[in-house]
């Protein structure tokens, strides 16, 4: 196809030969005007359509992008609906979040002799000459019984009683009271 198509929806309008570019409008606007708070979209419109008379009927949407565009590349300030010039003393605009790490860079000869460190810990030396190991196995620590606690056998309901009570139950036993006898006299 001999014609390109674009993904933007707004048609281009390219202002008359005579015309400067937007940019050089609005600044040159914004310098006339030179109001203290910034200078506002329509005051910038009207100053513009004063100077410049012959304007393209897409006017104010080649103004609203392009003060758009001006104000994300910083060219232009926008602070309480106007835009105004950058303050030369201001410091540089910063982003949300925390501002990353400086990156140091070091002299070409240190980052060839020394290489980092592997993480972890390093493997014991082998000798070529000994066998292979063995894979592990479950070995007894010899003294015959198995390793951990032992295991919990169920209570024998039938075990002779040693003292002839009966078994005692959960908890603590009741407290035993002493057995008062009348007094007749």
């Amino acid at each position: 196809m001999a014609t390109e198509e674009s993904n933007d929806p707004t048609p281009v309008i390219h202002p008359s030969p005579s015309l400067p570019e937007y940019p050089e409008m609005i600044m040159s606007a914004i310098e006339a005007l030179s109001e203290n708070e910034g200078s506002s979209k329509l005051a910038i419109s009207k100053h513009i359509e004063s100077t410049y008379g012959d304007l393209p009927a897409a006017h104010l949407t080649l103004l609203s992008d392009n003060l758009d565009k001006m104000n994300q590349s910083g060219q232009l300030v926008f602070f309480k609906n106007n835009y105004m010039k950058p303050d030369q003393n201001a410091p540089p605009k910063r982003g949300r979040g925390r501002p990353p790490k400086q990156k140091v860079s070091l002299p070409a000869a240190e980052t060839l002799v020394s290489s980092p460190r592997p993480r972890g810990r390093p493997p014991k030396p082998r000798d070529p000459l000994a066998p292979t190991p063995k894979p592990m196995t479950k070995t007894s620590s010899g003294s015959g019984r198995p390793r951990g606690r032992p295991r919990k056998w169920p209570k024998a309901i039938d075990a002779p009683i040693s003292n002839g009570a009966p078994p005692r139950g959960r908890g603590r036993p009741p407290k035993v009271k002493p057995v008062v006898t009348p007094v007749s006299g």
